[in-house]
């Protein structure tokens, strides 16, 4: 089940009337939206949208019949059992954590609206703080950065200084390459907020 699918199935699980509709749904062979909702005094339509959502994350099955010319569905359980499980590696941007990825070469972007905060060891760079639009309109997001991202940024060559490839910085700055997939992440939302330049 990707994240998605859970999040989901999360918000089906969390809403009040879930446990009767699974109720229903354990007890009957088969039941439609129109019973479902008669029976628990719902509106049909949040019935209808909860199955749905139930029929599209594949734990339900549903049959369309029909009642004179009208056609409808009944659901019925595909399994008795829900089990969430999340794979968390696939956050880890593997398909961006590659050799030629490491060799891009950056630098801090001139005239960059940024204020770099070092740690009270003055080794490395605790918080950084962008600006973003002008005057009245300008708003400023503070970012917390991890150990191994601060030690990055710390020795992020000036604007003046030669463009280095990711992992030149990373072996100046003795960060292992288990950390590799933050300082990707970090490189990418400088960029996207036009802090950091590539060659």
């Amino acid at each position: 089940m990707d994240f998605k699918e859970a999040a989901k199935l999360g918000s089906c699980l969390s809403k009040d009337y879930a446990e009767e509709i699974f109720r229903l749904l354990a007890t009957y062979k088969t039941i439609s939206s129109s019973e479902a909702a008669s029976r628990l005094d719902l509106h049909i339509k949040t019935v209808q949208d909860f199955l749905e959502d139930l029929f599209s994350l594949k734990m339900l099955d549903r049959e369309e019949v029909y009642e004179g010319k009208r056609p409808y569905f009944r659901y019925r359980l595909k399994t008795n059992r829900i089990t969430i499980s999340i794979d968390l590696t696939s956050f880890a941007h593997g398909e961006e954590v590659n050799d030629t990825r490491l060799k891009m070469r950056i630098r801090e972007k001139k005239n960059a609206r940024i204020k770099f905060t070092t740690s009270r060891s003055n080794d490395y760079i605790s918080s950084m703080t962008i600006w973003m639009g002008e005057g009245r309109n300008r708003a400023e997001r503070k970012i917390n950065l991890s150990i191994p991202q601060g030690k990055f940024l710390f020795h992020l060559p000036f604007p003046t200084a030669e463009f280095l490839s990711i992992k030149e910085i990373m072996k100046k700055a003795s960060v292992e390459d288990a950390n590799i997939p933050e300082i990707v992440d970090i490189v990418k939302v400088l960029i996207e907020f036009e802090v950091i330049e590539s060659a």
